[in-house]
């Protein structure tokens, strides 16, 4: 069997895979965010077919669930290291909170000069809805097994035990976070800077902070570490038919919810 000249072109050709990661990570249960379970094969299909060159992750998410980040940083690394191919992110509009915890599983890290970089914190976010059901003569009613089991309840006053310990919840996610950071980045980070504080940042001030290594795009920055020769494998999440063609009522729940964390970062031109 003759194997066409382009085909036999094309497989000679050098190869990076690219994995795109984009939208609110942790969003397994409409299928729609980033969580490891999907990523998985994709993740494993971009390090292990063939041998590329190398990897690029290119972000675009505000964050979203620390487990997941964590979890997909973590394939990543493992994935990495067992087979000695290196990584670069390149972020697009923002790698903040979870989204950078991703970025920090690469090598190195290349952002535009207007993409948001940082957001290194943790956030537990409500509303209270006691004095509104009051004013209307609604009253709570709740019966637990387990004193703490309406613990931050948003119908009944704020508990100060219940914030107190909320803290002692999102204080080792947020050290968990400064940690994978501070191992991945090292030296590079800014000594003289507090980075941890949930504060985000443009582009080149990211890269003065040590938080991003260069202002560079992927394609450029690719061929002037690989060659101009290379050919690049774009990985990225299938979504079903019906979100694919903007009929399905989940795809306008996920919509609602990634613009609402992406405005968080937002500016526009």
């Amino acid at each position: 069997m003759r194997i066409p000249l382009l085909s036999r072109f094309l497989a000679r050709r050098p190869r990076v895979a690219v994995i795109r990661l984009s939208g609110t990570i942790g969003g397994a249960g409409r299928g729609g965010g980033l969580n490891d379970a999907a990523l998985a094969p994709l993740i494993e299909r971009a390090f292990r077919r063939g041998k590329p060159l190398a990897v690029a992750l290119v972000i675009n998410s505000p964050g979203g669930s620390p487990v997941q980040s964590s979890l997909i940083a973590a394939r990543i690394r493992r994935l990495a290291d067992e087979t000695d191919i290196p990584v670069h992110a390149f972020v697009e509009d923002v790698a903040a909170s979870g989204g950078y915890w991703l970025a920090c599983a690469a090598d190195d890290i290349w952002a535009d000069e207007s993409s948001i970089v940082g957001s290194i914190g943790v956030i537990s976010a409500g509303f209270g809805f006691h004095q509104l059901i009051e004013r209307w003569g609604i009253e709570r009613r709740v019966h637990t097994a387990g004193t703490s089991k309406s613990t931050l309840d948003p119908f009944r006053p704020q508990n100060p035990d219940d914030v107190a310990r909320l803290h002692t919840i999102l204080e080792p996610i947020h050290q968990a976070f400064k940690d994978h950071v501070r191992a991945r980045r090292g030296t590079r980070l800014a000594a003289d800077r507090d980075l941890f504080t949930g504060e985000f940042w443009a582009g080149r001030e990211a890269v003065r902070l040590g938080l991003a290594d260069g202002i560079g795009h992927p394609v450029p920055r690719l061929e002037a570490l690989y060659g101009d020769k290379i050919r690049f494998e774009v990985h990225g999440m299938r979504r079903p038919l019906l979100r694919r063609l903007g009929l399905s009522a989940d795809l306008l729940l996920d919509a609602a919810e990634d613009r609402a964390a992406f405005q968080q970062f937002g500016t526009r031109g």
